[in-house]
């Protein structure tokens, strides 16, 4: 019975290939040691440099996955596979990709905008994507996600934040809290400026540098609108808000200025 296999051609066939394979194979396990090793390092790297904990994540899995991609085409080429048309293929297929998912990569390409520049980062108080406000709670590679005063979760894809304004509210580390009050035209202006700066003094929030002041920003129609701009941490900026608005309230109904609302006065002709 004549054999279902050359063994001499088995032979020869194993002998030939058994380097290539072993020598893939080793490099394969050497590759990935290595790039562990060097994506360890960059991360090591980055946090010496005080990086962004927020960027630090997304570049170390960019450095991992695009070192393991060439490894895999350097180890396709050992086989003698050519490597041109494996990239001009892979270039093909990923244009391909691109073009269906072109509004995804127009976002996931303004998430690299925004860990790299940093025009916020998480923590910050911003608004964003044509008015939306709120607490940075995190950057992802295609979205930022906010945290609104009401706990609501505000989900903005990058390409929308990079098209529009971006205002970082507290981004600076101090941060000045507008305030208008208004006061009836009979009532005194210093009388009322006093109350509004001794509040701002009893203030647990607002900082003695910038100094405080409060000017009339309005002859409105039915009230004189004093302005103030009290200085304060980042973080304290709403309770600052909260806190004035309250105390300025009840002080201006302790000592008699009224804050009036609109009205219109009639006059009958007979």
């Amino acid at each position: 019975m004549e054999s279902l296999f050359d063994v001499d051609k088995l032979k020869e066939l194993f002998t030939s290939w058994a380097p290539t394979v072993v020598g893939a194979i080793l490099t394969l396990i050497l590759g990935f040691w290595i790039i562990s090793w060097i994506t360890k390092l960059a991360r090591r790297a980055m946090d010496r440099s005080k990086m962004d904990k927020t960027i630090q994540p997304f570049l170390s899995s960019l450095v991992n996955v695009g070192l393991k991609i060439l490894l895999l085409i350097s180890v396709a080429g050992m086989f003698g596979i050519e490597t041109t048309s494996f990239v001009a293929m892979f270039g093909a297929l990923a244009f391909a990709i691109g073009l269906a998912l072109q509004g995804s990569l127009g976002h996931f390409a303004s998430g690299v905008l925004l860990l790299v520049f940093k025009p916020y980062k998480v923590g910050d108080l911003v608004t964003v994507g044509g008015g939306q406000t709120g607490t940075v709670e995190e950057i992802q590679v295609f979205n930022t996600i906010l945290k609104t005063l009401d706990n609501k979760r505000i989900i903005v894809p990058n390409g929308v934040v990079t098209s529009n304004v971006i205002t970082n509210i507290s981004g600076q580390g101090i941060i000045g809290v507008e305030l208008t009050f208004g006061i009836s035209y009979g009532d005194s202006i210093d009388k009322a400026r006093d109350i509004i700066l001794r509040v701002g003094k009893e203030c647990p929030y607002i900082l003695d540098e910038p100094a405080q002041g409060v000017v009339v920003a309005e002859l409105g129609d039915s009230s004189v609108n004093l302005a103030t701009r009290p200085f304060v941490k980042s973080e304290d900026y709403w309770d600052t808000f909260f806190y004035m608005k309250e105390h300025v309230k009840k002080a201006f109904d302790s000592e008699g200025v009224s804050i009036p609302f609109p009205q219109m006065d009639v006059h009958l002709d007979k």
